[in-house]
Order: C-alpha cells, then sequence, then structure tokens
C-alpha cells in the first residue's frame, strides 16, 4: 500500500520559524516519498526471493525507518495545528499527567530532559493501556528503541533539522520550549481519550 503525504493546518507559530517548518514539511515529504519507492522496489525484488536476498533485506530494514519518520513527524505536527490551546485541567489527559507526575508542567519538564539529551532523535511521551501509566522514551533511530505496541501521546522531534535553521546548533532547549508553546492541547487530549 502506498501513502499520500497529510497536510498540516499549521498557523504561524511563536518562537518557530515559517521557513523552519516549511522545511521540516518538506522532510515530511520525503518520508512519505521514500517509502512508497522502497515499497514499488521491494514487489519488483521479491520476484527473485534468492537471488535478492540482500536487496530485499536491507529495503525492510530501511523501509521502517521511512515509515517511521512519516508517522513520527505526523504525531509532530498534528500536535501544532490549528493554534496553541492550553490544557483543560479538568480533561482526562490532565488528570491523568497530574496523577502521575503531580503536574503538567513536571510531566513536559521530564519531556524536555529526555529532548535534551545529546545526539539527535525523538522524545516521546506514550501511554500504556495495560498498566494504565505514562512512559517516556528516547527514539535516536525513528524505527527503533520504542516501547512496543503503546500508543503515542507527544511526540517531540530533536533531530537537528527541527531547530537548527531557529536556534542554531546550541540552543535546543529554546526550541523546545516553543514548541510546547505552540501545542494544541485539545488534539492531543483526543489522541489520549481514544485510548480509555
Amino acid at each position: 500500500m502506498l501513502y499520500t503525504a497529510k497536510k498540516f493546518d499549521i498557523p504561524k507559530l511563536n518562537g518557530l520559524s515559517n521557513e523552519s517548518i516549511e522545511d521540516h514539511l518538506w522532510l515530511y515529504n520525503g518520508y512519505v516519498n521514500n517509502f512508497n519507492t522502497m515499497t514499488e522496489l521491494l514487489e519488483k525484488e521479491l520476484s527473485n526471493p534468492q537471488g535478492n536476498s540482500h536487496i530485499i533485506s536491507e529495503i525492510y530494514r530501511r523501509r521502517s525507518f521511512e515509515f517511521g519518520g512519516m508517522r513520527l513527524h505526523e504525531y509532530y505536527f498534528s500536535q501544532i495545528e490549528l493554534g496553541a490551546t492550553q490544557i483543560n485541567d479538568n480533561s482526562a489527559l490532565a488528570e491523568a499527567i497530574k496523577s502521575q507526575f503531580g503536574s503538567v508542567e513536571t510531566m513536559l519538564s521530564q519531556l524536555k530532559t529526555v529532548g535534551m539529551m545529546r545526539g539527535p532523535g525523538w522524545a516521546i511521551l506514550y501511554y500504556d493501556t495495560i498498566s494504565q501509566q505514562f512512559l517516556m522514551g528516547f527514539t535516536g533511530e525513528q524505527h527503533q528503541g520504542h516501547f512496543v505496541t503503546l500508543p503515542i501521546i507527544i511526540a517531540l522531534d530533536v533531530w537537528e533539522h527541527a531547530y537548527i535553521k531557529d536556534y542554531g546548533v546550541s540552543d535546543k532547549g529554546k526550541y523546545i520550549d516553543a514548541y510546547f508553546q505552540n501545542m494544541n492541547w485539545d488534539i492531543i487530549a483526543k489522541r489520549f481519550e481514544a485510548l480509555l
């Protein structure tokens, strides 16, 4: 199955330039296109599975990387669609966060700490519906290091391409703060409530 890149309704953001967002969306489109190209190539190579086994295995490996980049960016961009909103303190999401972390601010501070780890990747807030708790993780390679099966609540891109245009190489923390200020908590709350 081939995928079509999603369109996002992203307004003017505070602390994140239009130019940076446009460049970032171009990269997202690249993940979608690369996944589709590899899917078509895989179909061709599978006509001779024994003769093409090395090529096939590499396509499978690389295709999962492209798919991870595509999906994580879809979370990332949807979180800043339609303008920033405050979290509803009475929402199921806010109550669950406060129950586990004490406050939304504490959770965001911890997610920022994960995002500030050295190296590129993603800081992710997951929710385990079995234990009914949030888990945070960092994935350097977007197709590796995930908590298997756990739904994503917040995906924070901390690859350099997300912030270098606006903040250079040394101010990742300022980028994270700006991103958090632009989040649409209504969208994130709906994502969480769909799991309940």
